[in-house]
C-alpha cells in the first residue's frame, strides 16, 4: 500500500513556503513522525480520537497533543467553562477574577509556596523563574539539568567550544542569534551525579539557581534530590523544579510530592489547562516578592481563558483521580510492549514515567523501525510512534486494539533483524531524530 498525498501534506508543503520550519513546534513537524505521509493537520479531535483534513479517523496513541491533554481532547467540563467566559468576554481593561481563584487553588495544595505568577507557555515560565531567582539572590549564574525551553539563558549553554547540551542533555540545539556574551552563565550537569552538582554549587559563588526536572527517563538515586536540596540551603541557591511536563502525571501537583523533596520554586504548564494555554510559576513568598523589583509583564498573561481552563481541569482531575488512572494505564503499556518484544526476540529499551512512556529498539536500525511502526500503524487507524502518552480516554478496548495492531508489526521487525531490508518496506524517508532527553 502506498500513500496518495492528502490535504494535510498539501497544506504542509504550502506552510513551509511561509512558516520557517513549517510549524512553530519542532515536535509537531511531520518529518519527526512520517516524512511525506503524516496527516499533518486535524479537523477535529475528541477524547483520544482525531480526524484529519480528509476525514480519516485515528486513535491518538502517540503524544496526545505533545503531552497536554491527560483528560482527553475537548473535555466537556473544561470546554463548557471556557465557552462561558468566551461569551462573557475573554479580555477587558479590568482583570479576571479567575487568576486569583487559581492562585488560591494552587497554593492550597502547595503549602510550601506563598506566591504565584502566570505566563502562557513553559519556555517563558522557565525564563520568569530564572529572572526572579536572579533578582532575589543578586547573582547571575544558573545550573541546569533537563529541558527548559528555547530562550537565550538556556541555549547559551551551547556557546562554548563543545556542544554542551548534546554532551549532557540535548543534542543538536543551535545557537544562532544567542548573544555570545552569555557564554558561561548557564552550567549543565548530569542527573544523579552527586559529585558534579556538588562541585558546581560549592565552586560557583555567583550561582543564583539550580534548575532541573525532578526526573524524566528514570528516577533519582537514593538521596540525590535531598543532597541538592541541602546544598542549595547551605549556599543560598534557589532550587527550581521544572514540572512543566511532569506536573499532574503521578500526583496531583508534581513529582516533587512523590519524592518528598520541596523546591523554592516550581512551574506547571502542559496538562494544567488540558490543552488550553496556561502556565504558572509558584515560589516561596519572599522569593516571589522579588518579581516586583524586576520588569516581568505581558498583556496576554492576563487573559481569562487560561486560568478558567486550569480551574476546570483541576476540578476534573480531582474528580476522576486522573493521575492515578493514567499512571496505571502507562504501567500496563510498558508491560505489554515488553511482552511483544519478548514474543519476537527483540531488544527494546523503555523510558519515561508511566504516563509519558516510550521504547526504543536496541538496534542500529532503530530510527527506521520507529518510522516503520508509524507508517504501518497509520494504515490501521492509529497515530503512533514509539511512545504513548496516556489519557483517561484511552479505554481498555482502544489499548487492546492498539496492541493487536502492533503485534504483526513487531513480527515484521523481527524479520528485518534477521536480514530483510527495512528500507525497502518504507514508503518515504526515515523520520528525523529531533531532540533527545538524556537525564
Amino acid at each position: 500500500m502506498f500513500y496518495i498525498m492528502g490535504k494535510g501534506q498539501e497544506l504542509y508543503k504550502k506552510a513551509k513556503t511561509m512558516i520557517p520550519g513549517g510549524t512553530s513546534l519542532l515536535s509537531k513537524r511531520p518529518e519527526q513522525m512520517l516524512p511525506e505521509n503524516w496527516p499533518a493537520y486535524y479537523s477535529k479531535a475528541k477524547g483520544c480520537e482525531v480526524w484529519d483534513l480528509d476525514g480519516n479517523h485515528y486513535y491518538d496513541c502517540a503524544s496526545m497533543g505533545v503531552g497536554t491533554n491527560t483528560l482527553g481532547y475537548a473535555n466537556d467540563a473544561v470546554d463548557e467553562a471556557v465557552m462561558k467566559v468566551i461569551r462573557d468576554s475573554n479580555f477587558s481593561t479590568l482583570n479576571c477574577p479567575e487568576e486569583v481563584y487559581l492562585a488560591e487553588r494552587l497554593l492550597k495544595f502547595n503549602t510550601w509556596a506563598g506566591g504565584v505568577r502566570y505566563t502562557r507557555g513553559g519556555g517563558e515560565a522557565n525564563s520568569m523563574c530564572v529572572r526572579i531567582a536572579r533578582a532575589f539572590t543578586g547573582k547571575d549564574k544558573v545550573a541546569i539539568c533537563g529541558y527548559h525551553g528555547w530562550h537565550d539563558w538556556y541555549v547559551s549553554v551551547n556557546l562554548g567550544e563543545n556542544d554542551a547540551l548534546a554532551g549532557h542533555l540535548l543534542p543538536g540545539i543551535p545557537t544562532a542569534g544567542v548573544p555570545k556574551g552569555l557564554r558561561g552563565t548557564t552550567i549543565p550537569f548530569h542527573y544523579n551525579d552527586f559529585e558534579e552538582i556538588e562541585n558546581i554549587i560549592r565552586n560557583t559563588p555567583d550561582l543564583a539557581a539550580v534548575k532541573m526536572e525532578v526526573c524524566r527517563n528514570f528516577g533519582p538515586a537514593e538521596g540525590y534530590l535531598e543532597h541538592i536540596r541541602n546544598l542549595c540551603n547551605e549556599y543560598g541557591v534557589v532550587l527550581i523544579f521544572d514540572e512543566c511536563t511532569s506536573g499532574f502525571r503521578e500526583t496531583f501537583g508534581g513529582l516533587h510530592k512523590k519524592y518528598g523533596v520541596y523546591p523554592d520554586m516550581t512551574i506547571y504548564s502542559k496538562t494544567m489547562g488540558n490543552g488550553y494555554v496556561i502556565a504558572a510559576v509558584l515560589g516561596k513568598k519572599e522569593i516571589m516578592d522579588a518579581a516586583q523589583g524586576s520588569w516581568i509583564s505581558s498583556t496576554f498573561w492576563t487573559d481569562r481563558i487560561g486560568p478558567t481552563a486550569a480551574l476546570a481541569a483541576l476540578d476534573e482531575m480531582e474528580r476522576v483521580k486522573s493521575w492515578e488512572v493514567i499512571t496505571e494505564k502507562g504501567k500496563q503499556n510498558k508491560v505489554r510492549w515488553q511482552a511483544l518484544a519478548d514474543k519476537y526476540g527483540l531488544k527494546i529499551n523503555q523510558w519515561g514515567i508511566p504516563a509519558l512512556a516510550g521504547y526504543t529498539f536496541d538496534s542500529p536500525n532503530a530510527l527506521a523501525y520507529k518510522t516503520y511502526v508509524t507508517q504501518e500503524m497509520l494504515k490501521k487507524g492509529f497515530l503512533a510512534s514509539n511512545n504513548l502518552y496516556t489519557c483517561i480516554a484511552h479505554t481498555p478496548e482502544i489499548l487492546d486494539a492498539y496492541f493487536d495492531a502492533l503485534d504483526p508489526i513487531f513480527a515484521e521487525i523481527r524479520d528485518f533483524e534477521d536480514g530483510k531490508d527495512v528500507m525497502k518496506a518504507l514508503e518515504g524517508p526515515v523520520c528525523q531524530t529531533g531532540f533527545k532527553r538524556l537525564n
